[in-house]
């Protein structure tokens, strides 16, 4: 099979398997304990590394930016650069990737070794849906808990900004503060919680097909978790690009 085909194919599949997770949303039985399970362990498990990366890229991004703006003596608008900088486009990006490489690739281990010790045949066996218990749950928590974990990473990367400003270029932190509030829009933030939802249904739709449609034993569940996270994290890159100017075009965001 041609690669074009191979994804053709695919992207029926992670559509169909989509829509059978939302449709059962609406039917019983629910498994409301697994949602907030999942909710728990993606959102609460990842809130650390996505804090420390959002404090860290806030920092860097003033350690890079800080002399050319004093250079142009437009040094009190670095808040401004790094607000508009990480609401718009490295929060929710960073944020989908850190959490794709760890609760992608989970998903996609977890479900994977499901399928090769053969528990997703005996749920069905049992008349249980893999569909309703296992997929769902996992979409519905990563749409949930993305633009959360996003909101946390852009609020941390800004403390990490103005401590970098005020510690190694002695900028009041009022300066910074009020140069980020001016900056910040409200086509902004609404541009900055939309993003992680499709990237949340992006990283968990992948996850889930490539844990499901494991072959091959144990060596097909670490292929299937690798090819979870590179495939994911591609096609967030690539959702970022069309929705970025989506969200120009609907909120105006191209203007200053």
């Amino acid at each position: 099979m041609n690669p074009l085909t191979r994804f053709i194919f695919e992207l029926q599949e992670i559509s169909v398997l989509i829509w059978r997770s939302f449709v059962s949303l609406f039917t019983q039985p629910r498994y409301v304990g697994e949602w907030i399970k999942q909710m728990d362990l993606i959102g609460v498990g990842s809130l650390p590394i996505v804090l420390l990366t959002g404090f860290f890229t806030g920092g860097v991004l003033v350690l890079q930016t800080f002399p050319t703006l004093e250079y142009y003596s437009i040094q009190n608008e670095a808040g401004r650069s790094v607000a508009t900088s990480l609401i718009r486009e490295l929060g929710p990006v960073l944020s989908a990737l850190m959490v794709s490489g760890r609760i992608g690739s989970a998903i996609a281990a977890e479900l994977g070794s499901m399928v090769v010790s053969q528990q997703i045949d005996a749920m069905r066996a049992f008349g249980t849906d893999p569909n309703r218990k296992l997929v769902a749950p996992r979409l519905l928590a990563l749409i949930f808990m993305l633009p959360l974990l996003t909101v946390a990473a852009d609020i941390f990367g800004l403390i990490g900004g103005a401590m970098v400003a005020n510690q190694l270029y002695n900028q009041e932190v009022s300066v910074f503060v009020n140069s980020a509030r001016n900056g910040i829009q409200i086509a902004d933030i609404i541009g900055g919680v939309v993003k992680p939802i499709f990237f949340g249904l992006v990283i968990g739709s992948v996850a889930c097909h490539k844990g499901l449609s494991t072959t091959g034993g144990t060596v097909g569940v670490g292929k299937s978790t690798t090819n979870s996270v590179v495939i994911a994290s591609i096609w967030v890159i690539i959702f970022d690009f069309f929705l970025s100017k989506a969200l120009q075009y609907l909120l105006d965001m191209g203007r200053i």
